[in-house]
């Protein structure tokens, strides 16, 4: 395994780990998950341009827009509840209440 990988491997469990340990922001969590997902975009390019097939060189972009697509939607939730509750705490966040 080159270098490259482990780089991306690591970023990615520190990512993991930083999701794990400063979950009580949201923003905090969102930070966590955008690493996640750009080290798995880092991880699927890797992979398909040492692969050399055309085929694969369609998945990083498509992680790539759903990166984006997801962070869209967390700041759209973090806006929101931090207009509904006043700050941005995960534990505020319940889907019983209305």
């Amino acid at each position: 395994m080159s270098i490259m990988f482990m780089n991306v491997m690591m970023a990615f469990s520190i990512a993991l780990i930083g999701m794990l340990l400063y979950r009580h922001h949201l923003m905090s969590s969102l930070l966590c998950l955008e690493g996640m997902m750009l080290a798995t975009y880092i991880f699927t390019s890797l992979v398909s341009l040492n692969m050399h097939f055309t085929t694969t060189y369609m998945i990083p972009l498509v992680i790539l827009v759903f990166a984006a697509c997801e962070a869209a939607l967390g700041l759209a939730l973090l806006v929101k509840m931090y207009n509904y509750h006043g700050n941005d705490y995960v534990q505020n966040l319940n889907l019983l209440k209305c």
